[in-house]
């Protein structure tokens, strides 16, 4: 009897000192010590450990976004605030390194500083009428860098979009104001070139009027009889009503 009774305390006693942790999907576990981190990350689903000297925390691994406003200068110093949208997760086989070197906070120690820079630093390189229709171009070029530099911390980018390049009032209204000057431009060179082209026509017709012309008065002067031919070709049949003198007014009909 007295030694069930020791088996049953011996196993209460056990149960009570042990403890567990379920870890979630999209999770992983990092196991401390006496508060420092021992082992690998722990995969999703039940886990025990000691209460007394160990517990487990959970570490997301699941894709998250950042989304955020920044001011940045271009390269002919041109003030633009660029909202933008990116998403990343940290290495799921990284994660205790991660938090023993920057704890639950390390997105807003690694992630936020890395973005800002990459994006200052690109914008930096352009000047303001090429950055708004490159946007496409500098937005890759800030995805290859921040890929580069967050890779090393173990974070994983997996995109990032330029939702919104906002300047200055007086910059975007000077843009306004060239892009109405380029359009006025063009107009005024559309009608230059349409008077051009009507110019050019008059003088076809006019040379071709001046040539058909002298061909008209050289085949009349070879055959004097032709101005009898036309007159009579275009000739109604009618005599006219009122004649001066003997003369029939016509032509020659001998």
């Amino acid at each position: 009897m007295n030694t069930s009774i020791l088996i049953i305390s011996a196993a209460t006693i056990s149960l009570v000192s042990c403890g567990f942790k379920q870890v979630n999907t999209g999770f992983r576990g990092i196991q401390t010590e006496f508060g420092k981190v021992v082992g690998e990350p722990l995969p999703e689903g039940l886990h025990f450990y000691n209460p007394i000297t160990s517990a487990i925390a959970e570490f997301e691994v699941r894709e998250q976004k950042l989304e955020h406003t920044t001011p940045a200068f271009t390269r002919d110093t041109q003030n633009v605030n660029i909202t933008f949208a990116m998403t990343y997760y940290p290495d799921p086989t990284k994660v205790n390194e991660i938090y023993r070197q920057f704890g639950w906070d390390w997105d807003k120690k690694m992630v936020m500083p890395a973005t800002l820079g990459s994006i200052k630093d690109v914008v930096g390189k352009y000047i303001a009428d090429d950055l708004v229709g490159k946007r496409e171009e500098a937005k890759i070029a800030v995805f290859k860098q921040l890929v580069e530099s967050l890779r090393t911390r173990d974070i994983v980018v997996t995109r990032i979009d330029f939702t919104n390049l906002d300047f200055d009032d007086g910059y975007e209204k000077a843009v306004e104001a060239k892009v109405i000057a380029v359009q006025k431009a063009s107009e005024s060179k559309n009608k230059t070139v349409e008077v051009e082209e009507q110019a050019k026509q008059k003088v076809i017709a006019a040379e071709a009027e001046a040539k058909s012309m002298r061909i008209r008065s050289q085949a009349l002067q070879a055959n004097k009889g032709l101005v009898d031919y036309e007159a009579v070709q275009k000739w109604d049949g009618k005599l006219p009503q009122y004649m001066m003198g003997s003369s029939v007014p016509f032509v020659n009909l001998k």
